[in-house]
């Protein structure tokens, strides 16, 4: 493990992506219909939509997929394609946001280490439980009550005299497996889970940001594989809006992590999952 490199993980990323784009070249592009593959003021809508929500999830590391997850829900479609959607733009979004992290210096290797593994796990068996059992909508209220109490603690954290910045990695590995598989079956919640709870403990947001968002898109690879698998692909032109608005936000949003104070991030984080998930909880009630 201690031989792994930084430039090793990027290139990882490169090829996996690449083999992505080739699968779904060949494999899926020639089954789309001629309406898929026509263009008009959805893509264009939701390439503004991928953007935003991914200036956002890269600055403070979460919140593209529930962001995104809630437009898919509302435009229509049903949990496992708008998680499906969500997965496959993500592993663009992703790779992207995570070589930028790691440009920027936002990345810790160790704490990388210790989130892959039980990540990728987790969130391979959501995906194949969404796909073939379960329904993700279930488990969202109570995820979503959970996340706004974490919202409470973090801000309450950061408004504290001296913001006390230490390295604690020790439940990492617990909070990679969780988050994976809530974020599988949920369309989203790798960043809300695991970020928040690695800066609650008082881990630099900025290296906690970058290292969860790179670990993010091998999480969301296998998710996206298994629900393709599932599902295929299908309105293409949402998930090429929600692709190049992403893709092209993604070093934006690494920029505005490494720029931003502590103190300032773990606010709005707080702020960002609190209102997320008064959302989350208002469309469920209501």
């Amino acid at each position: 493990m201690e031989k792994i490199k930084l430039k090793h993980i990027s290139v990882v990323i490169v090829a996996l992506k690449l083999l992505l784009i080739s699968v779904v070249l060949i494999k899926y592009l020639p089954e789309a219909s001629a309406e898929d593959l026509t263009f008009d003021q959805t893509f264009l809508w939701f390439l503004l939509a991928g953007f935003l929500a991914q200036i956002v999830d890269g600055a403070l590391g979460m919140a593209y997929g529930v962001t995104s997850n809630s437009v898919l829900l509302g435009f229509g479609l049903s949990p496992k394609l708008a998680s499906a959607a969500v997965h496959t733009a993500e592993v663009f979004t992703t790779g992207v946001s995570g070589l930028s992290h790691i440009k920027f210096g936002n990345f810790n290797k160790a704490l990388f280490l210790k989130l892959i593994i039980p990540g990728v796990l987790s969130a391979s068996v959501g995906a194949y439980l969404l796909g073939s059992v379960i329904d993700g909508e279930f488990i969202k209220p109570y995820v979503s009550l959970y996340l706004l109490f974490l919202g409470v603690i973090i801000i309450f954290k950061a408004l504290k005299k001296q913001l006390a910045v230490k390295t604690n990695l020790k439940n990492a590995p617990i909070y990679a497996l969780f988050g994976g598989f809530l974020d599988a079956i949920g369309g989203g919640g790798w960043g809300p889970i695991v970020t928040s709870n690695l800066i609650k403990e008082g881990n630099t947001p900025s290296t906690v940001i970058g290292t969860v968002n790179t670990a993010e898109f091998f999480v969301t690879y296998f998710s996206a594989g298994i629900l393709i698998y599932f599902t295929g692909i299908q309105s293409w032109q949402i998930i090429l809006g929600l692709i190049v608005g992403g893709t092209l936000a993604a070093p934006f949003g690494a920029y505005i992590a490494k720029k931003l104070p502590t103190k300032t991030m773990m606010i709005t984080v707080g702020i960002l999952i609190i209102l997320t998930s008064i959302y989350t909880l208002s469309k469920i009630i209501f």
